[in-house]
């Protein structure tokens, strides 16, 4: 990868970070270039299982990078028909977010399946400032995760969210200790490689598909998801249950 995109590699857990941290880790178009192609070689690699998306320097993601994007530079729609964030890739991805997490960071955190917070982060909308529009998939994914009201309050006023607010309405999924947010998140996608993996991966999949569907067509695509689960895990998971494991909680 190159110097702004770094993958680091534990077992069944791939981390990228995003390592322009003089920017706040900023997105420039060679940066969000490097970081599709790391994402996509997670998705091929068959011994990767979850990923962890997090930036260095104590921070997130502050978006795209204005001063480049101030020097004429076209900056394509990241989520955009062949944008790199444009669909959910076909394993989790685990967002850690320090620091800030602002406009096209917002995004990216909000197109990860899940997001680890520190105490000090923010999630805001600060491009708002400065006129730049949201092309990244925030106008869609923010009001299908928080509700359109409080999506409307951040896109519209540019304000602040802290960590115990994003915490409250859904937009981060776990708070954790100043420092802690990368080992946390890299933690929780170890526990998640544990469950059998075709299972989840059809659950997750059924969930992001039903959102345009009728209740009829989503049950049925659900149905269909779940088919080989049922046929590789289900049955193999319900004898090691019989048989006594994984009783009161703990892991199979």
């Amino acid at each position: 990868m190159t110097r702004t995109v770094l993958v680091e590699k534990a077992g069944p857990v791939t981390t990228i970070v995003i390592n322009r941290p003089e920017v706040r880790n900023a997105l420039d178009l060679e940066t969000t270039a490097a970081l599709g192609t790391a994402l996509r070689a997670f998705e091929r690699d068959e011994a990767a299982r979850v990923a962890v998306l997090c930036g260095s320097g104590g921070a997130f993601c502050a978006g795209a990078d204005l001063k480049e994007l101030a020097s004429g530079a076209v900056y394509e729609a990241w989520a955009g028909e062949h944008g790199p964030f444009s669909r959910p890739l076909a394993k989790p991805v685990i967002a850690a977010v320090a620091g800030h997490a602002c406009a096209g960071g917002l995004g990216l955190a909000l197109w990860c399946d899940l997001r680890v917070a520190e105490r000090s982060a923010t999630f805001a909308v600060l491009s708002r400032r400065w006129g730049v529009p949201m092309s990244d998939g925030t106008t869609v994914r923010l009001p299908r995760l928080i509700g359109m009201s409080r999506a409307l309050d951040m896109l519209l006023t540019a304000r602040l969210v802290d960590a115990e607010e994003a915490l409250a309405m859904g937009l981060a999924n776990r708070l954790v200790e100043d420092g802690k947010a990368r080992a946390e998140a890299e933690a929780l996608a170890l526990a998640m490689c544990e469950f059998p993996q075709i299972a989840m991966r059809s659950d997750r999949m059924s969930v992001y598909g039903q959102g345009g569907m009728s209740l009829a067509d989503a049950l049925a695509a659900e149905d269909l998801l779940a088919t080989q689960a049922k046929e590789q895990e289900a049955m193999v998971g319900a004898v090691r249950f019989a048989a006594g494991s994984g009783r009161h909680g703990a892991l199979p």
